[in-house]
């Protein structure tokens, strides 16, 4: 099999999966064009060049293996309509991220930000708000990977856990798993909502004004799947009337958010910039994915994270 990878794996990495028996070309994906060179390449390895190069003038693709977790970026028609295979990195950003969720819940709970604050005017004050996670109802909206990782890490706290999935279909820690067609009345159970669902065109807006107003008043809410899953004029003016009570947002609609974007100027939202990912074990998960999956199609073994395009994930 002739692979083209776009991410720069380290020296002994590439020599390893050269030794199972493919042919590697590598190409930074920054500065990728299609090529001679490239044009009968059976396998892509890469997070999103699809930008730069049509995969539909490359004749034997047979597999793309995605270094992401999320599939937005992919020409969906192209690839269903050459018989490509998909596969993605499901689970290889699960851990950060699930720390990173854990780690903004509790920020919120505990004031964090207005103890910095506080620390950088010099401020000796006590906040007797304070609020304890134990015996709150923390809902998931996507019940995968992520989700699960941190259900498992939030059962510690003495949660009641959650989650909504396409089919209410029962997921490892969570104590409860509902239909998405329950969302209206899932939702009003929950102090804290944590957005964890793959952006496909059903998730487009799905956290409307609608569902805001079936929310419990002073809702907490964490976004670290795709910004256009909410609806973020509704967003906006559910932080400011208080319905939410605070939000930890790592992605949004528009990214880089805009320097006037409503969003930096609330005091109730803990912005990042879609970085709830990052970890130093990341370039390790990548290549491991790609290493499993590419021995086991020249073993002929079921490949792992493959995704049914037609039903959207």
């Amino acid at each position: 099999m002739k692979a083209l990878i776009t991410y720069k794996y380290k020296d002994e990495e590439f020599k390893n999966l050269e030794n199972l028996g493919h042919k590697i070309i590598f190409k930074d994906e920054r500065d990728l064009s299609f090529s001679d060179e490239i044009k009968d390449v059976d396998l892509l390895v890469c997070f999103n060049p699809f930008d730069k190069i049509d995969i539909s003038k490359f004749n034997n693709l047979k597999w793309i293996q995605l270094l992401s977790a999320g599939i937005n970026q992919v020409p969906v028609d192209k690839v269903l309509n050459q018989g490509i295979i998909l596969t993605n990195n499901r689970g290889g950003y699960s851990i950060p991220i699930a720390e990173w969720i854990v780690l903004k819940i509790l920020e919120m709970y505990k004031n964090s930000r207005e103890f910095y604050h506080k620390q950088n005017k010099k401020i000796w004050k006590a906040d007797t708000s304070i609020l304890e996670l134990y015996d709150k109802t923390v809902g998931f909206i996507g019940t995968g990977s992520i989700a699960q990782e941190t259900a498992k890490r939030l059962e510690a706290f003495g949660v009641n856990i959650i989650g909504i999935n396409s089919s209410g279909k029962d997921a490892k820690y969570f104590h409860q798993c509902f239909r998405i067609d329950t969302i209206e009345e899932v939702i009003a159970k929950c102090d804290v909502l944590i957005i964890a669902a793959p952006y496909t065109e059903k998730t487009h807006h799905l956290i409307n004004e609608k569902i805001f107003d079936k929310m419990k008043d002073e809702t907490y809410l964490v976004n670290i799947a795709r910004g256009s899953i909410i609806e973020e004029k509704a967003l906006i003016k559910n932080l400011k009337s208080g319905k939410v009570k605070k939000a930890a947002l790592d992605v949004f609609e528009v990214e880089p958010l805009p320097k006037d974007n409503t969003l930096w100027e609330l005091d109730n939202v803990i912005i990042s910039p879609h970085n709830s990912w990052a970890s130093e074990m990341n370039g390790r998960r990548r290549y491991e994915i790609a290493y499993k999956n590419m021995k086991r199609y020249i073993d002929g073994e079921e490949l792992i994270n493959i995704i049914d395009l037609k039903k959207g994930y």
